[in-house]
């Protein structure tokens, strides 16, 4: 029987686009560390939390990471299944994490993929409008500031990128769909199952504007958001920016998942990285134990995200 696209909208509306749940836990209480703001965008209000690191000077800049959480996650459900804080209190760098409001989606989803309706693009906006906030706010340089984001975060990071990207130096998506691929939720479903669509066009972006770099990581057992679009994502930008791939390596750290990872350059620059990581499902790689979308055993995801955006950032400014 075939389902209609009433049908399908209906079941995306109700079921969550990510893996097996847990029980939520409990948010982190503020802190001196650890603040929660709210920013008024297109979209409306949407609270976020922001990580700080100790000893912050007035006198000093630090870069800024914006993480996007994934459906049937929040802030601090992402905060602690990636453990991104600890990477952000060593090596000194801002964490924002901007919080779908569960009006806008029951599954707290970022509807990345209703470009067609507008609700992405105002979704998008009230993002960018929170890091706005956070630079204004905060002892933020500019010149460092990238985006990432889980399963439907990444959709929108994504997005966010493609709209605005002289704001950001680098993107990372973890386990999601690559933008143009989806404007309704049926498309979006036929994504997810890996059943290809005819993309729409990207936006034009004047020739002097320069693409913030892309990482992507995906595992290769993902069974909710089919593998080869975290592929499609590398190679539509490799695609757009006129980067060949090069040739794919092997990587393994003692008993974690291997990975074959691919770079795609163009003149000798990074374009994309691709990350197909061996019986990942739909979670966070390396990520903590215990935790909804998170699996330990892979190689640690918040680790290579700051390697691979310090990087960037060090290239950005020579």
């Amino acid at each position: 029987m075939r389902v209609g696209s009433k049908a399908l909208k209906e079941t995306l509306r109700s079921a969550p686009l990510t893996g097996t749940r847990r029980p939520a836990k409990k948010a982190m209480p503020p802190s001196a560390n650890w603040t929660t703001g709210l920013a008024v965008g297109a979209a409306g209000p949407r609270r976020y939390w922001l990580y700080k690191p100790p000893g912050v000077r007035r006198t000093e800049k630090l870069p800024l990471l914006v993480m996007l959480h994934g459906c049937g996650q929040d802030a601090a459900a992402l905060a602690a299944s990636s453990g991104m804080n600890r990477v952000a209190a060593r090596e000194r760098f801002f964490v924002l994490y901007p919080e779908q409001d569960r009006l806008a989606n029951v599954h707290g989803c970022w509807n990345w993929y209703d470009t067609r309706a507008g609700r992405a693009q105002a979704e998008a906006h009230s993002i960018d409008a929170a890091i706005e906030q956070v630079c204004l706010s905060q002892a933020v340089d500019r010149n460092k500031i990238a985006v990432a984001g889980m399963s439907a975060g990444a959709g929108m990071a994504a997005l966010l990128a493609t709209r605005h990207p002289e704001r950001f130096r680098a993107i990372v998506m973890h386990s999601g769909i690559a933008p143009g691929v989806a404007n309704s939720s049926s498309g979006a479903l036929k994504a997810m199952r890996g059943q290809s669509a005819k993309a729409s066009p990207l936006p034009t972006v004047a020739s002097e504007v320069r693409f913030p770099a892309l990482l992507v990581i995906h595992g290769a057992a993902d069974h909710v958001v089919a593998p080869g679009n975290g592929a499609e994502a590398a190679m539509r930008r490799g695609e757009r920016i006129g980067a060949s791939a090069g040739k794919p390596r092997r990587v393994q750290r003692g008993t974690r998942y291997a990975a074959t990872i691919t770079d795609y350059r163009k003149s000798g620059r990074l374009i994309a990285t691709l990350c197909a990581i061996d019986r990942l499902g739909h979670a966070w790689s390396g990520g903590a134990a215990g935790h909804s979308f998170s699996d330990p055993k892979g190689p640690d995801a918040s680790r290579m995200i700051w390697s691979f955006v310090a990087r960037q950032f060090a290239r950005a400014a020579n």
